[in-house]
């Protein structure tokens, strides 16, 4: 992957698209073109330097345009969320394969040269995640397939729509398998979010309220490994200029119960709660975490920022937006265009109005 190709990101307001175009632009990439659907001011990330279009890719003209000159393409598009979201969306999530099938089109018409599909551990079955099972998911383990419901078979499918066309049309596909992947600058409390960032701020808002508990989906006992935000985009990077064309798991080997990740973030804040264990909500599988051993073998990548460090920031984040919220503040990118224009200057506007 050269430093000068011209590179789309799909899904760049979401939050890790937003930390890959971010880390593209760290790296001096020149020609970024970033696309999502929500209107600018609901963008995670600014990205002031890029080419900026707002498309439903679900739409294939849509995808035709995001594509034209392009010859890099990481999709990291999605309508998706935590538990809560996916089971309570199954038919949104299965559209997204709409997505994928016409942008890896729009791939072959442009002649691109690489292709990047964020998949998810949800391509897993059931069956293979039990609190019992000792040890992470390989990537041969979603087959027998029966993924998750809705959210899990559209990632499968799209897997191996990119299989074929690698297959059919010689297009380069690279597919990276999400687990948990968790961060700063992302959901945390549209009902989108994920257990991280939604027990991060449930505790932030414990602590700010004087509230001595919070509640959690499920009885605690649920297994789970988290990635950090900034280890994905490395795998991302590394796999998408690899020449590996399977699917290969991005995620941690560190497995923790839901019960022990509220007890880290407990440390972090320095409060202490009482939980109130809602058993009777969506908790997902009993035990998911990543098998990395193939990705070390070909990649040589492992996750490099621990699981304090990363719910530190992640913590302090998501506490520093709840203080700005109750307060009336907003942040840069929450403010109209119009308005960021005037706070930026002339010359800034140029590149915002570009």
């Amino acid at each position: 992957m050269d430093s000068q190709s011209k590179i789309l990101v799909t899904g760049a307001g979401g939050f890790i698209g937003g930390h890959l175009v971010a880390r593209l632009l760290e790296m001096g990439v020149p020609s970024v073109r970033c696309v999502d659907i929500k209107p600018e001011s609901q963008w995670q990330q600014e990205h002031r330097r890029c080419e900026n279009l707002v498309l439903d890719l679900r739409d294939a003209g849509a995808c035709s345009r995001a594509c034209h000159g392009i010859e890099i393409i990481f999709n990291l598009a999605s309508d998706m969320g935590g538990i809560g979201f996916i089971e309570s969306h199954k038919a949104d999530c299965m559209r997204n394969v709409l997505i994928n099938s016409n942008l890896i089109q729009a791939a072959v018409d442009v002649e691109a040269e690489r292709y990047f599909f964020a998949s998810s551990a949800c391509v897993y079955p059931d069956y293979r995640q039990r609190a019992e099972q000792v040890g992470g998911l390989k990537e041969q383990d979603a087959y027998p397939a029966m993924p998750e419901d809705g959210y899990g078979w559209e990632k499968l499918f799209s897997e191996r729509l990119c299989h074929h066309f690698h297959q059919d049309h010689g297009l380069e596909t690279r597919v990276g398998r999400f687990h948990n992947v968790y961060g700063p600058k992302g959901s945390w409390n549209d009902g989108r979010e994920k257990a991280p960032a939604a027990i991060c701020r449930k505790i932030a808002e414990a602590q700010l309220d004087g509230s001595d508990s919070i509640e959690i989906w499920g009885d605690g006992s649920q297994v789970r490994s988290f990635l950090n935000v900034e280890d994905c985009v490395d795998a991302i990077l590394w796999l998408t200029a690899s020449d590996c064309a399977e699917p290969l798991n991005i995620g941690s080997e560190e497995r923790i119960t839901v019960r022990e990740l509220v007890s880290v973030i407990e440390d972090i804040a320095e409060y202490p709660v009482d939980i109130n264990f809602k058993k009777d909500a969506p908790v997902g599988v009993n035990a998911r975490s990543s098998d990395n051993s193939r990705i070390s073998r070909i990649l040589g990548w492992e996750p490099s920022v621990d699981l304090w460090t990363g719910l530190e920031a992640t913590y302090i984040w998501v506490r520093e937006e709840l203080i700005k919220q109750r307060s009336g503040q907003r942040s840069f990118a929450e403010l109209p265009v119009d308005h960021r224009l005037r706070l930026v200057g002339s010359e800034d506007s140029v590149a915002l109005a570009g």
